[in-house]
């Protein structure tokens, strides 16, 4: 059950996701019934924003691509202009699965980011051998900066509290990778507290990957460009919460 003082929103972000995404927007409508979910159009050329609506998601249309870090933000500043508190980032092609949405927001009693881990304990997730590799690598990076151990920092599957909710609203960054890895340097930066649950996630069930290219060195070169931008960024203070002891 959602904690009664938690104004909870799940924010999707679509590109030409038509044939998966009202099933996701239906599975999250069943698997928390008291959030508001919104599903971020990110310049779709289909129908996904009229698929959204009709399986009762909020959406928010963007004139034009921006790139799922542009269409997250403008769901995280969704957030904060309309007294959301908490956010959870999933994304459309039905990878992530709903169930355990409640696992994360239970994380969020001693964090302020938890990550849905697929490396954590749960199911066996192939990401193929070369890849996995190169995700390891970006887990040391960013867990190190992090001071914790984090074992999926490429997952797209968030819970975020109200402290990470007002940070990123202003700063989430809209770089390839960006999403991921540089939001969480950035979050670790600032104070924030990051933890992660173990996660079961599928295949894609519909629609083309947002990145095609599957070769690992030049996934690991760009992830760590996005982490390098993030160390140089401007550290931003983020005041804790007021009813925080």
């Amino acid at each position: 059950m959602l904690d009664a003082q938690r104004k909870l929103l799940v924010v999707v972000p679509a590109l030409n996701e038509r044939e998966s995404v009202g099933r996701v927007v239906r599975d999250i409508r069943r698997e928390v019934p008291d959030a508001d979910c919104v599903v971020v159009d990110d310049g779709s050329t289909d129908s996904t924003a009229e698929t959204a609506s009709e399986a009762g998601a909020l959406v928010l249309r963007l004139p034009y691509n921006l790139g799922v870090g542009g269409a997250l933000r403008a769901g995280f500043r969704y957030a904060t202009e309309h007294g959301y508190d908490t956010v959870v980032q999933v994304d459309a092609d039905g990878q992530h699965d709903p169930r355990y949405i409640p696992a994360l927001l239970d994380g969020l009693d001693g964090a302020d980011i938890v990550i849905g881990s697929r490396f954590a304990g749960v199911g066996d997730y192939d990401a193929g051998r070369l890849r996995r590799c190169a995700m390891r690598v970006l887990s040391w990076v960013v867990s190190a900066v992090a001071r914790r151990r984090l074992s999926d920092v490429t997952s797209g599957f968030k819970a975020m509290g109200p402290r990470a909710v007002r940070l990123f609203a202003q700063n989430y960054p809209a770089e390839w990778l960006g999403d991921t890895v540089e939001a969480l340097v950035i979050a670790a930066r600032s104070g924030l507290r990051i933890d992660q649950r173990p996660v079961r996630m599928g295949v894609r069930q519909a629609g083309e990957p947002s990145q095609r290219s599957g070769r690992a060195t030049v996934y690991l070169l760009r992830a760590g460009v996005a982490v390098l931008i993030a160390l140089l960024r401007r550290t931003v203070v983020v005041p804790p919460d007021k009813d925080a002891s």
